[in-house]
Formats: C-alpha cells, sequence, structure tokens
C-alpha cells in the first residue's frame, strides 16, 4: 500500500477545512454515567460511535483515549479499532492518545501497533513521550515517515506535575522541554506546510516561556474544563498560533448524547479559536 500524503500537509489542509480543532473522545465512567449509558463495553461502544457519527463528517481531528477504551479489556480496544477506522472513514484525522515511550524493540513495536498502515490501530497520528531521551522515539518518527503519519511529542503538559522534569534546566542552560522541542524543529527542517512531528504544550500555561517555531503542529490540551479559553491561546502560543490545534474534551463531550447538541458546542470551540486567530 502505497504511503499517504505527509501528515503535517493532511492537518494544515483538514484545520483549514473543518476548523483548528481537536475533540477528545474520552469515554470514562462519569461521561458514560452522564449520558444514561453503563460503564461496560456497551455503553463505551454507544458513546464512541455517537460521538464520531455526530461529528465526524465536521471535525477536523478526533484523539481517542486509549486508556479509557484498554480498561475494557479486549472487547474494548476492538470498539477503539471501530471508532479509528469509522472516524478515518468521514475524513477525520485521528491522533491516538496513547503517550507511548520505550526504547529499541519495544518502542518498534509500539510504531506498528499504530503507525503501520496494515494494523487495526493504524491512526494518523501518535502522542509519543520523549523522556527516556528523544533518540528513543527514532521507531515512531521512522515508522510516521513511511507511512504518512505524525507524531506529537510531549514537551510543556498542562498538568502542573510536568514542570519538574521539562522545566529542569540542562548543562547548556536550556529546560528539558526546550531541548525536546529544538529536536521537533530539527525533524521537521525544510517542510511544508506543516512539519509531521508535533509537540503537546498546554493551553493552561499562561505562557509558554519556550521558542514553539517547530515548524510542526502544537496540540494544545486544557481547553474547556480544565480551564483555558480560546482567549488564553495568544499568550500561550504568540506568534506560533497559527499552528495550533486546540484540544476539547469534556466541554464537547458532556452534551451528548444529543448529536445537534455536540456539533453545536464543536463548532462554538471552532468559533471561538478562529475569533482569536483573526
Amino acid at each position: 500500500m502505497s504511503p499517504l500524503e505527509p501528515f503535517g500537509a493532511r492537518l494544515r489542509r483538514a484545520m483549514d477545512a473543518r476548523g483548528p480543532l481537536c475533540v477528545g473522545i474520552d469515554p470514562h465512567a462519569a461521561l458514560l454515567t452522564g449520558w444514561g449509558l453503563d460503564d461496560d463495553v456497551a455503553g463505551l461502544e454507544r458513546f464512541a460511535l455517537t460521538v464520531v457519527e455526530a461529528l465526524g463528517e465536521s471535525t477536523a481531528v478526533f484523539k481517542p483515549q486509549s486508556a479509557f477504551f484498554e480498561r475494557f479489556g479486549s472487547r474494548g480496544v476492538a470498539v477503539l479499532e471501530r471508532a479509528v477506522a469509522e472516524a478515518r472513514a468521514r475524513g477525520a484525522l485521528v491522533l491516538m492518545d496513547a503517550k507511548r515511550g520505550d526504547i529499541g524493540s519495544t518502542m518498534a513495536a509500539y510504531a506498528a501497533t499504530y503507525l503501520d498502515k496494515d494494523s487495526p490501530l493504524f491512526s494518523d497520528a501518535l502522542t509519543v513521550s520523549p523522556y527516556l531521551g528523544f533518540g528513543s522515539l527514532r521507531p515512531a518518527l521512522d515508522a510516521a515517515e513511511v507511512s504518512g503519519a505524525g507524531v506529537f511529542v510531549l514537551a510543556l503538559t498542562s498538568n502542573p506535575e510536568g514542570a519538574e522534569v521539562q522545566r529542569a534546566a540542562l548543562a547548556d542552560g536550556r529546560s528539558v522541554a526546550q531541548a525536546v522541542l529544538d529536536h521537533v524543529a530539527a525533524e521537521n527542517a525544510g517542510a511544508s506546510p506543516l512539519g509531521s512531528v508535533g509537540a503537546v504544550v498546554g493551553a493552561t500555561l499562561g505562557e509558554a516561556r519556550a521558542d514553539l517555531a517547530v515548524n510542526g503542529p502544537l496540540l494544545a490540551p486544557g481547553v474547556g474544563a480544565q480551564g483555558a479559553t480560546a482567549a488564553d491561546l495568544r499568550g500561550v502560543f504568540g506568534a506560533a498560533l497559527p499552528n495550533v490545534l486546540p484540544s476539547v474534551s469534556r466541554d464537547v463531550l458532556r452534551h451528548g448524547p444529543d448529536a445537534g447538541a455536540l456539533r453545536a458546542a464543536a463548532a462554538r470551540h471552532v468559533d471561538e479559536v478562529r475569533a482569536v486567530l483573526g
């Protein structure tokens, strides 16, 4: 099977056409209950497929959180496989939020799981952790390049605990996060219109205090239930704002199971982000 067009190009086109928004698919127990569903595989399937059916024709990117499917074992993973396939069939891109990170053959196995086009869990992109050293990500970076997929590398995450590692200073004076961002920029050198290696930078940070000019997408979790708004994005991302992909989960998902309400919530976030972009 021939490779897809590079992820960065596909993402740019999707954001321009459908709006700069990533909608999480996070079927945790409280949301299932809020939808009137049982916390079981049947509820999981109803939840995930309802989100995809409601938003799949209009949302640029879906971000399923793998853990909420894995907790149901093999049947939960089967639902995840179906949700990924259904989303991609509707023209949405799928960013698998699995935050994988390991070394050698284990990292290569993770890459084969999510970034090999013949895998049932193949996704357009995958979140990865660089904290075994950026070089440990090479199997995923190489697999993504072959298949036309992307990776999003954790850099400055939205959880407050992340700062103790990510803001730590290296011998050369850079923060750990800046070193990660510099590696991402190097991977994207020369790419147009957008590189396929992204970084995760939380929308809740207030200010990044880092150089975000990585020529790649910047996934911005934290909008909505975590407290950040579209208006906060300018203060965090500055000149890098055109490459930001805000991620919203609960602030859209809580409006289900009504499909119209889900679409209205997602459209409101798109409008708010576009207003910030000008």
